[in-house]
């Protein structure tokens, strides 16, 4: 059964290309097939990153959802990363709900949404939005970025985390990486793999930095191991 994984959050700015380009690299070190596709036309972030992995894909109409899920069925042990742009939630759900792919599903392709999330009110009324839409029928992964801050009070005193957790769904975080790092790997156009691998370009990252993001990724990875993407 193939799984296609949507990285979502509906806000711009909350991280969605951050954690797409993280379970590319998490993808990428366990060997495990996949393609990604990369909705954002004007930053492509996921795609720039990943350029070797990833296709651009517009999902202004539903045939951009179709095209992802043709390619998950024409390889069925490949993985699928799909890198949603921001604002794109209304025809995502239009499309799940024509299709009928979760509740009448014969392609044999399983649908996970990851609701990236940082500190702010947004991101959890985002959440109450999505889960008053699907319920526990859209599988959830809640990704508390802390690289958008780390107080998320809002959220633990909501009732959507409550109603998250009721249903089952995993909550992950990933933890801080300093903004000079991410910013010189940013700047430079260098991967995690060659951040991690010290195969950057001269002189942009560290030795210490590089340490660093090799940890960040190590306790990244064990998040995302909770899951079993």
């Amino acid at each position: 059964m193939t799984a296609v994984h949507f990285i979502g959050g509906e806000k711009g700015g909350v991280g969605k290309s951050l954690v797409a380009r993280i379970l590319a690299q998490y993808f990428i070190d366990r060997q495990v097939p996949f393609i990604g596709f990369d909705s954002d036309r004007s930053h492509g972030s996921f795609l720039r990153f990943y350029a070797g992995y990833a296709a651009p894909v517009s999902i202004d109409s539903v045939e951009g959802f179709d095209r992802i899920i043709e390619a998950a069925v024409e390889i069925p042990a490949r993985r699928v990363i799909v890198d949603l742009a921001a604002q794109s939630y209304r025809m995502l759900a239009q499309w799940i709900d024509e299709t009928g792919l979760l509740d009448d599903n014969e392609l044999d392709v399983t649908l996970r949404y990851w609701h990236v999330m940082d500190a702010g009110r947004d991101s959890t009324d985002l959440l109450a939005r999505l889960l008053a839409d699907f319920g526990g029928r859209l599988p959830l992964v809640l990704v508390l970025n802390e690289l958008r801050g780390s107080d998320f009070s809002t959220l633990e005193t909501s009732g959507a985390l409550a109603r998250a957790e009721e249903l089952g769904a995993p909550i992950i975080t990933l933890t801080r990486l300093l903004d000079s790092t991410m910013h010189k790997i940013d700047a430079h156009d260098t991967s995690f793999w060659a951040a991690s691998a010290r195969e950057s370009k001269s002189g942009a990252i560290g030795p210490l930095e590089l340490q660093r993001v090799k940890r960040w990724l190590y306790r990244a990875y064990e998040e995302i191991d909770t899951v079993s993407p």
